[in-house]
């Protein structure tokens, strides 16, 4: 009797120690998967919110800026979206406030040339900053083909130049030198021309409509 009493207490607490065993595992696992599970998860979050913020700030980053950018059309080959799809001179014959420098690059010969060149930054006077200069000197200006040329090239920088890269001197197609300076979204050109929408894209050009001529 006393053997069996025995045997059947070191069988019980046998059992016992097992179960608590298995228990502890248990807990220890379910602990450590639900960790890794919420690692797994703060970290996607975080991925996300970084995707998220990068992709929030390359887009404000490829927007055109600029007071003068509410005139531009909405829709159409003259808007924003439309002027992506042709080179710098059709874009820029699309847009109804830019028809004087159109009819200037017309007058001037320039379209193929800015059409069929690659990767260029183009200061582009408003139809405004015509009506700046005195009749008789623009008049002037549109019948002298060489002059009109060169008033029009000095305006042209090669290289596709994005707001942030835009301050300092750069080199135009005509030789002079223009400078920039300013930063975020306002832009000085010579000192006298502001920047009234920036950073429109043609498909070969990035544009940054001012209020002045460069003469």
């Amino acid at each position: 009797m006393k053997s069996k009493a025995t045997a059947l207490v070191l069988a019980t607490a046998g059992a016992l120690s097992l179960g608590a065993c298995g228990n502890g595992d248990s807990s220890s696992g379910s602990s450590s998967a639900m960790s890794s599970t919420t690692s797994a998860s703060s970290s996607a979050k975080a991925d996300s919110s970084s995707s998220s913020a990068m992709g929030e700030k390359g887009m404000n980053a490829s927007k055109p800026f600029g007071p003068a950018c509410s005139s531009v059309p909405k829709s159409g080959k003259g808007s924003f979206q439309g002027m992506t799809g042709d080179p710098v001179a059709t874009a820029a014959s699309n847009n109804p406030a830019l028809s004087t420098l159109t009819m200037a690059i017309k007058k001037a010969g320039l379209v193929d040339t800015l059409n069929t060149s690659k990767d260029l930054t183009v200061f582009a006077p408003a139809n405004s900053a015509f009506t700046k200069l005195p009749k008789a000197q623009l008049d002037k200006t549109l019948a002298d083909k060489a002059a009109l040329t060169k008033l029009l090239t000095g305006h042209v920088v090669k290289g596709r130049m994005a707001p942030n890269q835009l301050a300092g001197e750069h080199k135009t197609l005509a030789g002079s030198t223009v400078k920039v300076t300013g930063s975020g979204e306002k832009f000085m050109v010579n000192g006298k021309s502001s920047v009234v929408c920036g950073n429109v894209q043609t498909s070969n050009a990035t544009v940054y409509i001012i209020d002045s001529v460069l003469m």
